[in-house]
């Protein structure tokens, strides 16, 4: 009964199209037909695209068990036997011999560029060559070639290989992503499956996709047939442009479901230039941590519209220190691009020359203000680690309950500092317990995470903290703007009231 009912009604819906359109009359937005064939741009770009090989000496076991007795788990006569077998070269303390033995994989990838003295760059993912030994290039025509790695950039999951040959390759260019929308279509050539180059054609399904893949997170999506082994491969607009590179699949089994996704050309073209000029990727540098803006977190700090970044702190002597940043700052606007989201953020300031000037648009204290930022090259090691906070609930002074958050609050002594290992510069009070059921626990407040500010206002004692709540809730504030550092580092957080 269910399936019929689904079926009529698929039945149904044509003729209630064609109804609108005889009722209201002609529509203004055309859906342009398909390809009547893909065939020409398939056969002209197919030369351009290669399958990459790469092989690995890794340690592995032989099959070939030792005659040792079987004991029960945990006998000590175990232990003693196993020794036995690996000091006489017998095992590897499983009863197994251990041996070298190569490991191959396969990916895909596309020549961009043919040098007059015989180099070819070829383009593909990082994680296609990552610890590889060697690495090999297969030509549309079966051509075997030993590949260098020029460079690559685990950020974006990118890499550079050379070949040489005597041979002028066929090469494909890097087209304007941009451009691309959704419901354009696309063709996705590859080596699914280690079968050699294949052609697939879908529409772009989405963009802007955020993976969780990396700090640049800028996907295109696509329901193209995506495999293992495409990844490397080029996505193709109409015109025969590279607009994406096939990285990753969406799959709970393994294979297409129609949901793959492409680190745009927009993204890419300029990280590759400078993997083949430079051998590494030079990003820029803000110092800065930052936190999405949340509508309540809008609303505490007086903004109309929830976009930007949160500066949730400024990192001590870097470029926005030298600027004047603050936290609790909103950046709006970077270097005349509006920062509609946090996750922006990060790109553009990646994307900015190393050494230049920009003006940064902030929002503070309820008004705009822009300020003048020198950017800094980002190093990879750059990174700041929270402390790691044990058991919470030991050893706290005097905990007071701030039933408007639902917060047990305690000072912060010598002895708790020395327990949770708390740097000297920390201030504030530490939460001794959260209720489940109350508005901080919403928000992600956990015990042992530090509170030193509230209302924009630092605080040493719970009694304090309480003064600046009971305040808020006098005002008629809906909320308070809490700043909280944890193990994750600083971080803001607005909490309703009760």
């Amino acid at each position: 009964m269910h399936v019929n009912l689904i079926t009529r009604r698929l039945l149904v819906l044509p003729l209630m199209m064609v109804f609108t359109v005889a009722l209201f009359g002609t529509s203004s937005v055309y859906a342009k037909g398909a390809p009547e064939s893909f065939a020409d741009l398939a056969e002209e770009l197919l030369p351009a695209v290669v399958n990459i090989s790469t092989t690995q000496l890794i340690e592995g076991n032989s099959s070939r068990q030792p005659n040792m007795p079987q004991f029960p788990p945990g006998s000590p006569f175990e232990d003693f036997f196993k020794d036995f077998f690996d000091k006489n070269g017998q095992g590897n303390g499983n009863g197994q011999k251990s041996k070298k033995r190569k490991a191959t994989s396969l990916g895909s990838g596309f020549i961009i560029d043919y040098r007059k003295n015989g180099d070819a760059y070829v383009v593909t993912n990082n994680h296609v060559i990552q610890d590889a030994d060697e690495v090999f290039v297969l030509l549309n025509d079966d051509t075997r070639m030993k590949a260098t790695i020029v460079g690559r950039d685990t950020k974006t999951d990118l890499a550079v290989l050379k070949v040489h040959t005597d041979r002028k390759l066929p090469s494909v260019s890097f087209g304007d992503s941009k451009k691309t929308r959704v419901g354009d279509w696309i063709l996705a050539i590859g080596n699914p499956f280690g079968l050699g180059g294949t052609v697939t054609a879908g529409i772009v399904s989405a963009r802007g996709r955020d993976i969780n893949a990396g700090p640049y997170d800028d996907f295109i999506q696509t329901d193209a047939s995506i495999n293992r082994g495409n990844s490397g491969g080029p996505m193709f607009n109409m015109d025969g442009d590279v607009v994406g590179i096939n990285t990753a699949i969406f799959s709970p089994t393994g294979g297409s479901v129609g949901i793959g996704f492409a680190i745009p050309s927009s993204t890419a073209a300029p990280v590759i230039r400078q993997l083949i000029n430079n051998g590494q990727v030079q990003r820029g540098w803000l110092g800065v941590h930052i936190q999405v803006v949340t509508k309540s977190i809008a609303e505490a700090l007086g903004l109309k519209k929830t976009e930007g970044a949160l500066v949730a702190s400024v990192v001590d002597g870097g470029p926005a220190d030298h600027a004047g940043l603050m936290a609790r700052d909103v950046i709006l606007e970077f270097d005349g691009k509006r920062v509609t989201e946090m996750r922006k953020l990060p790109r553009i300031v990646a994307a900015t020359e190393v050494g230049r000037s920009v003006k940064v648009k902030v929002w503070r204290d309820g008004s705009m203000a822009t300020l003048k930022v020198t950017i800094e090259k980002l190093d990879d090691d750059e990174a700041v680690v929270a402390a790691q906070q044990k058991n919470p609930k030991k050893s706290l002074s005097k905990p007071k309950v701030v039933s408007e958050l639902g917060l047990t609050l305690a000072t912060i002594t010598p002895d708790i500092r020395d327990r949770f290992e708390l740097p000297a510069g920390v201030e504030g009070v530490i939460i001794a317990d959260v209720d489940p059921n109350g508005p901080a626990f919403e928000e992600g407040v956990r015990p042992g995470d530090v509170v030193t500010e509230i209302s924009q206002q630092k605080i040493n004692t719970p009694l304090e903290a309480e003064r600046l709540v009971k305040d808020a809730v006098a005002q008629g504030k809906r909320s308070v703007l809490l700043l909280i550092e944890g193990q994750s580092g600083f971080r803001f957080v607005a909490v309703r009231l009760k």
